[in-house]
C-alpha cells in the first residue's frame, strides 16, 4: 500500500511537476525517498532553500505550469518564504511542500519546532498540515488545485511520522476546466477608442503571448506601447510603436507618449508607480480579477485574456497614428544613448557593456536580470529582439533572484540562459553555482563588478544623505566560479572586453564573465520631479563640499 510520501508526490506529478528543489533533512526522509523511487521527477538539489524556491519560482514564470520546492523542519523551510514571495507577488502557482516533527512533539518547544502554518499564512493561497493520513491524499490535491487557479503559493506542512503512514488514494480528478470569461459591453471601450486622438497600450507580463494581437490592434488604432518591466520582450524594441518602459527604469518617449495621450488602454498589467501615469480615461484587460480597478479605477474593465478582447472589439481604423508623432522624441532618446555607448574610458561603463551584450545575444535568447542598477542597464540598453524572453522579479525586487533564477529557467526550456547580475546580488546566492555545474546546466552568468550597491547609493543621494555602507569588498568572481568547475572569465578594461566577450558567448557550458565596472556610475531616470532632483542635486555638492577628515 501507498505511502502518504508516495500519494503526494504522485500527486504532484499528475499535476505536472517535473522536479523538486530541495535539501534533504530528517524531516523530509520519508518523501526524498519516495521521489527517488518515482520515475516521473526529478530531484534537484540545491544548496540553499533560498535558491531552491526562487529557482521554483522563475520555473513557473517561464512555463505557466506548476512548480514545487521542499524545506525540512525548522530552518530549512524558513528558508523558502523569500522565493516564495516573489512566486506570490507575481501570481505563479508553486507547491511548498514543508517537513515537520513527530506529531506527537508538536507544540513541546521541541528542536527545530516552528509553526509553519502561522509563518505561511500570509505567502500563501492554501495552507494546510496533515494530521491524518485518511485526509492526505484530498490536501495534497486541494494544494495544487488552488496554486494553479489563484495563482499562488500552495503549502502542505507535512509531519514527518504522518508521512510515513500508509494512505488510500481518492478518485479525484486531476483535470481542472480552465474558466473561460467572456464579457460584455465591449461597445462602449471601443466607442472611448474611436473618440480618442492619441491612444496609448500599455503592456505588462499577461501580454507575452499575444504580440501578433497586440501589434494588430495597436496599428489599426495608431497606438505606441510602452512597457512595464515585465512586458520587455513581447515586441522588438526597434519597432516605431515601442517607446520603451516607464517608471525610473525607463525612457523619455515613454514619458512623453503618456503626457500627450487621451487614452490608456492597460492589457496584463497593473503599474504601482501611479505618480508616472497620466490621469486619463482608461481601459483595463486582465485575466486576474484581483488586478482590475487596484490601482487606477477604470472607465471599461474586462475580466478576459488579451485575445480575446482584441478578437471581439470593434474599432475604427485611424488614419492618423498617433506612434508617428513621437518619432522625434524617439529619435533624440537613441541618439543619447548612443554617446553613453560609445564611451570607451575605464573603468567600463555598463552602458557600454550592456550594448555589447546586446548586440551579441542571439535573437530568442532568455534573459533573467537580477535586482538594482543592472535592472535599468537591461531595460534600456539591451533591445529586445523578435523572441527575446525576459524575467526579472518584477514585483519582490529580491537581489539575489539571478543564479537561482537562470538555473530554473534552464531547467524549465532546457535552453541556454543568460544572467545580467549585479555584484552584490551574485554574492548573496553564489553557492548556487554549484547546483549549475552539478547539473551541467547552461547557465551564462554576467556580473556587473563596481564593488558597490549602485541602486542604494542612488537611493541615499536621492533623499538627501550622504553615501554609507554601500561599498563592496568583492572576491575574483570568475576564480569562484573556477572553484566549483565552472569556466571563468574576468575582465578588466576596454581593451580587452571584446574579445572576452566572444570567449564568454562561445562557450558551451556553464560560464561566469566577472567585468570590472565604473564605480561611481550613476543611472538617471528619464524624468525626476523638482523636490527630488533638488535633494539629488543638494546631496552631491554636500558631498563636494563637506570637507573630508
Amino acid at each position: 500500500m501507498a505511502t502518504v510520501a508516495d500519494i503526494i508526490i504522485k500527486t504532484l506529478v499528475n499535476f505536472g511537476v517535473k522536479r523538486i528543489y530541495a535539501i534533504p533533512g530528517d524531516s523530509l526522509n520519508p518523501i526524498i525517498d519516495a521521489i527517488r523511487r518515482n520515475k516521473d521527477v526529478e530531484y534537484v538539489q540545491v544548496r540553499h532553500e533560498e535558491g531552491g524556491a526562487l529557482s521554483a519560482s522563475f520555473e513557473s514564470k517561464y512555463s505557466g505550469k506548476l512548480s514545487a520546492c521542499m524545506g525540512t523542519s525548522g530552518p530549512g523551510s524558513i528558508h523558502l518564504l523569500n522565493g516564495l514571495y516573489d512566486a506570490k507577488m507575481q501570481h505563479v502557482p508553486v507547491i511548498a511542500l514543508t517537513g515537520q516533527i513527530e506529531t506527537d512533539l508538536l507544540h513541546h518547544d521541541y528542536f527545530q519546532e516552528v509553526d509553519l502554518i502561522k509563518l505561511f499564512d500570509d505567502v500563501s493561497v492554501f495552507n494546510a498540515r496533515i494530521v491524518n493520513p485518511k485526509n492526505a491524499h484530498y490536501l495534497i490535491w486541494r494544494a495544487c488545485r488552488e496554486a494553479i487557479l489563484k495563482k499562488g503559493v500552495g503549502h502542505i506542512d507535512m509531519p514527518v511520522d504522518i508521512l510515513r503512514e500508509n494512505a488510500a488514494e481518492e478518485d479525484l480528478s486531476y483535470y481542472i476546466n480552465p474558466v473561460s470569461y467572456k464579457p460584455d459591453g465591449m461597445e462602449e471601450a471601443a466607442k472611448l477608442i474611436n473618440e480618442s486622438k492619441r491612444p496609448l497600450i500599455f503592456i505588462g507580463g499577461g501580454s507575452r503571448n499575444y504580440h501578433d494581437e497586440i501589434n494588430n490592434f495597436a496599428e489599426k488604432i495608431g497606438a505606441p506601447v510602452v512597457y512595464a518591466l515585465d512586458g520587455k520582450g513581447t515586441f522588438n524594441d526597434d519597432d516605431k510603436k515601442v517607446m520603451g518602459g516607464i517608471g525610473l527604469l525607463g525612457t523619455r518617449p515613454s514619458v512623453k507618449a503618456i503626457e500627450n495621450c487621451d487614452l490608456m488602454i492597460f492589457l496584463g498589467t497593473i503599474f504601482p508607480y501611479t505618480s508616472f501615469l497620466k490621469k486619463v480615461n482608461n481601459i483595463q484587460v486582465n485575466n486576474n480579477i484581483d488586478d482590475l480597478n487596484k490601482i487606477m479605477k477604470a472607465n471599461y474593465s474586462y475580466l478576459c485574456d488579451i485575445k480575446y478582447f482584441i478578437d471581439n472589439i470593434n474599432v475604427n481604423e485611424k488614419d492618423e497614428k498617433y506612434y508617428n508623432e513621437l518619432q522625434d522624441e524617439r529619435e533624440k532618446w537613441f541618439a543619447s544613448l548612443n554617446k553613453m555607448i560609445n564611451d570607451k574610458r575605464n573603468p567600463i561603463r555598463a552602458e557600454v557593456l550592456t550594448n555589447e551584450i546586446s548586440k551579441r545575444i542571439e535573437d530568442d535568447a532568455i534573459i533573467i536580470t537580477d535586482t538594482g542598477d543592472v535592472t535599468l542597464w537591461t531595460n534600456r540598453f539591451i533591445r529586445a529582439k523578435n523572441k527575446n524572453k525576459f524575467y526579472f522579479s518584477s514585483w519582490l525586487g529580491t537581489m539575489g533572484s539571478g543564479i537561482p533564477g537562470t538555473i530554473g529557467l534552464a531547467f524549465a526550456s532546457g535552453k541556454k540562459v543568460y544572467g545580467i547580475i549585479g555584484d552584490g546580488s551574485f554574492a548573496m546566492t553564489s553557492m548556487e553555482l554549484i547546483t549549475a555545474k552539478k547539473y551541467n546546466l547552461p547557465v551564462k552568468l554576467i556580473v556587473y563588478d563596481n564593488h558597490i550597491l549602485g541602486m542604494i547609493k542612488l537611493e541615499e543621494e536621492v533623499m538627501g544623505y550622504p553615501e554609507y555602507g554601500v561599498d563592496l569588498y568583492n572576491p575574483d568572481f570568475s576564480k569562484l566560479a573556477e572553484s566549483v568547475g565552472i569556466k571563468g572569465i574576468r575582465v578588466n578594461s576596454v581593451s580587452e572586453l571584446d574579445s572576452k566577450l566572444d570567449e564568454f558567448f562561445s562557450h558551451d557550458g556553464p560560464v561566469v564573465l566577472d567585468v570590472i565596472t565604473e564605480t561611481n556610475e550613476t543611472p538617471m531616470p528619464p524624468k525626476l520631479e523638482f523636490k527630488v532632483a533638488a535633494k539629488y542635486v543638494t546631496s552631491i555638492l554636500r558631498e563636494k563640499l563637506e570637507p573630508k577628515d
